[in-house]
């Protein structure tokens, strides 16, 4: 028997990365899973990896119709639903000068708002006892270039999960959030040149109190944490950085 057998977990941005990470540790552990990406691509690959135990679902954050139709399903198929990890997110590079509107818009609204919407649908579908995780980032404590719409959308994330934290106690629901350093997830591989990309990586590695990138099976373990054995914990984050933001 798995830690997990008879939960039921639902992790949007779950097909790649840290979401997909947390998703096998959870089948792995017997747990029921559906999970969302907007992709079709990563959605395939996500498909083919985890197999017919996990339930793969195109869903944008972004769109309200969208979280709709994902409450509905979640109601359907998995409730009552035990565990939501919200881990959709996204990250744009660009000067604080240089910032647009657009890409302003785009990151808020994936990450922040796409967030509180979120749990507000699916919060209703989780039985008292159950957990939501956010994931936050460490860029909501430390000041780092290129990264400010990033870093404003991650510390509003922070401050949501304290106060749902007091509005879901009399619900006997639980909610933290789980805060990355730099993880090997394959972002800076798609978001910056190739000529920037190695120099990068390397400070970023030099940097880190350990010299190394996290991997996303470590971020899932806090996750799993968070979720299952935190049960006197709410309104937290824990943060699995290599001591970035400690040291």
């Amino acid at each position: 028997m798995g830690n997990y057998d008879g939960k039921r977990v639902l992790i949007t941005g779950g097909t790649s990365g840290i979401g997909l990470a947390t998703a096998k540790l959870f089948l792995d552990g017997g747990a029921r899973v559906l999970l969302t990406g907007r992709a079709e691509e990563t959605l395939g690959a996500a498909r083919r990896e985890l197999g017919p135990h996990a339930l793969v679902v195109k869903s944008d954050a972004t769109s309200l119709s969208d979280l709709d139709d994902l409450a509905a399903r979640v109601k359907r198929e998995f409730a009552p639903l035990d565990v939501l990890f919200v881990n959709a997110g996204i990250t744009r590079f660009a000067p604080f000068e240089g910032m647009t509107e657009a890409v302003y818009d785009e990151v808020l609204t994936v990450n922040a708002k796409g967030a509180y919407f979120t749990v507000q649908k699916i919060v209703p579908l989780m039985t008292g006892g159950g957990a939501v995780v956010v994931t936050t980032s460490v860029a909501n404590v430390m000041g780092f270039p290129m990264i400010s719409a990033y870093a404003a959308s991650k510390a509003a994330l922070r401050s949501m999960v304290r106060s749902m934290a007091r509005e879901f106690l009399p619900r006997g629901i639980r909610i933290n959030a789980v805060s990355p350093g730099p993880i090997e997830t394959g972002i800076l591989d798609k978001t910056l040149s190739p000529e920037a990309l190695g120099p990068t990586k390397q400070a970023m590695s030099e940097q880190n109190p350990m010299l190394r990138f996290g991997r996303p099976e470590e971020v899932a373990k806090a996750v799993a944490f968070l979720a299952f054995d935190a049960t006197y914990t709410t309104g937290a984050e824990l943060v699995v950085d290599g001591g970035a933001s400690q040291l």
